[in-house]
């Protein structure tokens, strides 16, 4: 689920991240009463959902997370973390909130990078970056019969498309893919606390 020299440095971020959409999941799942399975099914698909979906639409085959134990390994231990710290996690959720925060942005230009590698359209590759980091969210809302995150007033996808789109100017124009990452991220966590705080959205069809 990487590719470059940044994301080989940024590899333990990647499994932390992993392992946080995975608790992430579980939490969802364990407030619907899911049984173990379940919440091991929706936390292995909040996490790496995104990424599968990004590396079949690319051609990317066997996908990323096959390609290494440590994305599954962090599952397992999300899942594990959630069950043993179950009532802890749901108390820290807001601090998990800015973790989920900072995977969206890693997960999200990791998958812009790994789509340019893989020779699509930058164009394309955005597009790309926003479905790593948010269809694991999608599909985790669907399984559990709620309504996508991605789809409510509150900003979320938005968020990883302007943070791919600052990463790709900082790496193709300013030539700092370094300074443009850290930057990107930031923005991305930004917009995320800021939307929640503030409750702030994209407009709303109007139906009277």
């Amino acid at each position: 689920m990487r590719s470059g020299f940044l994301f080989y440095d940024m590899f333990v971020v990647e499994v932390i991240g992993t392992m946080v959409f995975a608790i992430s999941g579980a939490l969802t799942a364990a407030n619907k009463r899911f049984d173990f399975v379940g919440v091991s099914v929706i936390a292995f698909v909040t996490a790496l959902g995104g990424g599968t979906i990004r590396d079949v639409l690319i051609g990317s085959l066997p996908v990323g997370w096959m390609q290494s134990k440590w994305y599954a390994l962090a599952v397992f231990c999300g899942v594990v973390l959630a069950y043993v710290f179950y009532k802890k996690l749901q108390i820290l959720r807001k601090s998990l909130f800015l973790f989920d925060a900072i995977g969206l942005g890693v997960f999200a230009i990791g998958g812009f990078q790994k789509a340019l590698a893989a020779g699509i359209d930058p164009v394309y590759a955005i597009i790309c970056g926003m479905i790593t980091g948010t269809f694991g969210g999608l599909l985790r809302d669907v399984l559990c019969n709620d309504v996508p995150l991605i789809f409510r007033k509150e900003i979320y996808a938005s968020a990883a498309l302007v943070g791919v789109v600052v990463f790709f100017l900082f790496q193709n124009v300013f030539l700092l893919p370094v300074v443009g990452f850290i930057i990107a991220v930031s923005l991305v966590i930004g917009i995320r606390i800021l939307a929640v705080k503030f409750n702030l959205g994209l407009p709303k069809i109007k139906i009277d």
